[in-house]
């Protein structure tokens, strides 16, 4: 019988207690227990089962590839946020503040050798193929995080520039959840392709979504300050196209508050939110959103299986359109 996307992350928070990391050296292993334990959405291995199920009911046999999934999540975010510089992950401390950098680069690299031990697990018909994908995507990610390390040295970032990093550091990943569940369950290499082409999509719109969020969100619904992206100068979808759109003295204003490096945080964060709405970059922002996720639809509409084993899917990505954090 087939699960639904509670039972599914349900079984996922069961299956990722389950995991056998070594005891030894504590300092190695016990940081890759603790950022697996942190939680999050469970988002991209969820989507490797929801996945499989569109073909197949015997979900048991894709958790290894929605393992790998996971666990290559949460060793980029370590490594991000020792680049980052970040002092908090979901609430808690990052691995690199509460060990040290060191540890956190290796407790990481052991994360990526688990990524794919968990994929030999993976029956042997198509675990190539699979292991070919998951190589691809993984450089990729890297290569995403390399250009948003490179914007920020960079004074101006095109929209095409900025949407093609945030396809490779984020989306590429929720692209291949679906591709690999689909490959193990047997699909076309044509369905899992249009799966992950949805997947990439519904991707881009999410980061716009999160972008989108940082600046406009309700602060108690999102679980941080709003504005930490105008604070930091991350140059996002909304930055990018507030410059191209901006006046002179609209621009003049951005530039300046861009420059300061002593401020109020609270002043720099309405002013620059007060040119977004004279702009109507939300509205932009949106439109941008909304556009990937219609063409994510448009890649699910084309995979051949039963069309209502594709509401779980559909119902996913509606809530990922309409949250609120």
């Amino acid at each position: 019988m087939a699960l639904d996307i509670l039972a599914i992350q349900q079984l996922l928070e069961k299956e990722i207690k389950a995991l056998k990391i070594s005891k030894q050296p504590s300092e190695l292993y016990d940081p890759i227990a603790y950022i697996l334990a942190l939680g999050g959405k469970r988002l991209r291995p969820a989507l490797t089962l929801i996945a499989y199920q569109l073909f197949k009911n015997d979900y048991e046999k894709a958790i290894p590839a929605a393992l790998a999934v996971e666990i290559f999540h949460n060793f980029s975010l370590v490594h991000d946020d020792i680049m980052d510089e970040a002092p908090l992950r979901r609430g808690q401390e990052t691995v690199h503040k509460k060990w040290n950098q060191n540890i956190a680069i290796l407790s990481g690299d052991v994360m990526l050798v688990q990524a794919y031990q968990q994929l030999l697990k993976l029956p042997q018909d198509g675990t190539l193929t699979i292991l070919d994908k998951f190589s691809i995507c993984a450089t990729e990610v890297c290569e995403g995080q390399q250009f948003d390390m490179d914007f920020e040295n960079i004074e101006t970032v095109e929209e095409d520039e900025y949407i093609n990093m945030i396809r490779l550091k984020t989306a590429v990943l929720l692209g291949y959840s679906l591709q690999s569940g689909a490959l193990v369950a047997g699909s076309s290499s044509e369905d899992a392709d249009l799966l992950r082409q949805f997947g990439t999509a519904i991707g881009i719109g999410f980061q716009l979504k999160d972008d989108l969020l940082d600046v406009f969100g309700d602060a108690a619904k999102v679980g941080k300050q709003v504005g930490g992206d105008i604070i930091s100068n991350k140059k996002t979808y909304l930055l990018i196209q507030a410059l191209n759109l901006a006046s002179s003295a609209q621009k003049a204003i951005l530039n300046e508050w861009i420059a300061k490096k002593e401020f109020d945080p609270k002043e720099k964060v309405a002013a620059v939110t007060a040119i977004y709405n004279e702009l109507n970059i939300a509205q932009l922002t949106e439109t941008k959103m909304n556009e990937q996720f219609n063409l994510g639809f448009e890649f699910l509409k084309a995979v051949n299986c039963d069309e209502d084993k594709k509401q779980e899917l559909i119902d996913f990505s509606y809530n990922l359109i309409h949250r609120e954090k």
